[in-house]
C-alpha cells in the first residue's frame, strides 16, 4: 500500500537535537554545531504552542512573534502527544527507543491500556524500566552539567516526572512567570547549569475552550508576559530555548466519530488505545489485516491509516526497539482532517468534551516553535 505522508520545512530542528545542542553548548568552548557557548542553558516548554497557533495569533504573543523568525520552528515526534513528546525533549531519542508511542497504550504483558501521562501508579508501569533510556539530565551529570526541573508542584512525584525528568532537581512554582524567574534564579547560580521550565497552561486552555478561543487567547497572552520577562532579565550568557511539545487543531463535535457496538470499524478490533487524533488499534488475533482494510475503506479520505509494520518502515517512531514494538498497535489511525476517534462504547464521556486536540501528522500538530534568547540568540 502507498501512502503520502505530510512533507517537513527541511529548516525545521528536530526536537530530539534541541537538549543535546544545549548541552554540548555548556561543555565546549566552541559551543555546538547549533548553538553558541554558553554558561548555562534554560530550556522553555509551553505546552501545545504549535508554529501555526503563534502565528495565527501573533497579535497577542507580540513577543514571541517578535524574536522569531520565519524558519524557528522545530518538528515534534509522531505520535505528537505530551507524554511522548517531553520523554524525547529530555532523552534526545524518537519514542520507538525510549518506549512512550502514544497518550494509552495496550501493556503487552498485562492487556492493560495503560496511561503514559498520568496513570503509571495505577496501571503498574515501571517509571525506571518502561521508559527505556537515560535522561539527558543523567548522561549530562556525568560531563559535570547540573540539572533542574521548575514546573507545577503536583507534578513532583508522579510516575512520568520520574521517567521522563530523572536525574534533575526538581522545584515549583505556580505562577508560569515565578517558574521563569525560579528558573532564571538556578541558571545563573552557578556555571554548567541544565534548567527546564515547563507551562501547561495554553494546552489547558486549549482543550477545553479549543486554541481558537478568548481562553487560548488569554493563556497565550499571560505565557508571552512571562518570557519577556525572562528576556528582560537574562544575563548574555545564559542561553534560552523556547519551544512546545506539539501544536493544537480544533475539532468541533460535528468531527467526532463515534465507534458503537456493532459498528464495523470495530470488528475484529480488541482494544483501542492512543488518543481521538492518533488511534493505537490491537486487532484480534489473525485479524490484523482485515481490520486494516475496513480501516482503509471508510476512513483513508480523512486519516492516515497505516499497519504497525507501514509505520516502522516509514521511519514514524525512529528506530524502534524489539521490545517496544507489541506496544504500537496493529493498525494505526492518525487524522489528517478535523476529525476525532472516540470510543463510544466507554462509559467515561469527558474526553469528548475536548475540543484543542493532538497526536497526528499535520503541520498544525507536529512543528512547534524554536525561539533562542541571550546567549543563544541569533546574531
Amino acid at each position: 500500500m502507498s501512502f503520502m505522508l505530510p512533507a517537513e520545512p527541511a529548516h525545521a530542528r528536530s526536537l530530539t537535537a534541541l537538549v543535546p545542542d544545549a548541552v554540548a553548548s555548556l561543555t565546549s568552548s566552541s559551543g555546538s554545531s547549533a548553538l553558541p557557548p554558553a554558561r548555562s542553558a534554560i530550556v522553555v516548554v509551553i505546552d501545545g504552542l504549535g508554529a501555526a497557533n503563534l502565528t495565527a495569533r501573533g497579535g497577542h504573543g507580540r513577543f514571541l512573534t517578535s524574536v522569531m523568525r520565519k524558519k524557528d520552528v522545530a518538528r515534534s515526534v509522531f505520535p505528537t502527544t505530551t507524554a511522548a513528546a517531553l520523554t524525547s525533549l529530555m532523552t534526545g531519542t524518537d519514542p520507538g527507543a525510549h518506549g512512550i508511542v502514544g497518550y494509552r497504550v495496550r501493556v503487552p504483558d498485562t492487556g492493560v491500556l495503560a496511561n503514559q501521562l498520568t496513570g503509571w501508579e495505577s496501571d503498574g508501569l515501571d517509571p525506571a524500566v518502561w521508559q527505556r533510556r537515560p535522561t539527558l539530565f543523567e548522561t549530562a551529570a556525568s560531563v559535570g552539567v547540573e540539572g533542574f526541573v521548575v514546573s507545577r508542584e503536583e507534578y513532583r512525584h508522579s510516575g512520568f516526572t520520574r521517567a521522563a525528568f530523572r536525574g534533575s532537581t526538581f522545584d515549583s512554582a505556580a505562577s508560569f512567570t515565578d517558574r521563569l524567574a525560579l528558573a532564571l534564579e538556578h541558571a545563573t547560580a552557578a556555571r554548567g547549569r541544565l534548567v527546564y521550565a515547563y507551562a501547561p497552561e495554553l494546552d489547558s486552555a486549549g482543550h477545553r475552550y479549543g486554541w481558537e478561543s478568548d481562553e487560548w487567547i488569554a493563556a497565550l497572552e499571560e505565557a508571552d508576559g512571562a518570557v519577556r520577562s525572562l528576556g528582560s532579565a537574562l544575563p548574555a550568557d545564559v542561553g534560552v530555548l523556547v519551544t512546545a511539545d506539539h501544536g493544537m487543531v480544533d475539532v468541533p463535535s460535528t468531527g467526532h466519530v463515534l465507534l458503537r457496538e456493532g459498528d464495523d470499524l470495530v470488528e475484529g478490533v480488541a482494544d483501542i488505545a492512543g488518543e481521538p487524533r492518533m488511534l493505537h488499534l490491537y486487532a484480534e488475533p489473525g485479524l490484523a489485516e482485515s481490520v486494516l482494510e475496513r480501516w482503509r475503506a471508510s476512513e483513508s479520505a480523512r486519516s492516515w491509516i497505516l499497519s504497525r509494520d507501514e509505520a516502522v518502515a516509514a521511519g514514524l517512531f525512529g528506530e524502534v526497539d524489539p521490545v517496544v514494538m507489541p506496544r504500537i498497535g496493529d493498525v494505526l489511525v492518525a487524522a489528517r482532517g478535523r476529525v476525532a476517534y472516540y470510543d463510544d462504547r466507554l462509559t467515561d464521556k469527558a474526553s469528548q468534551r475536548m475540543i484543542g486536540q493532538h497526536g497526528s501528522l499535520t503541520s498544525a500538530e507536529r512543528i512547534v516553535p524554536l525561539i533562542r534568547l541571550g546567549a543563544y540568540a541569533p546574531n
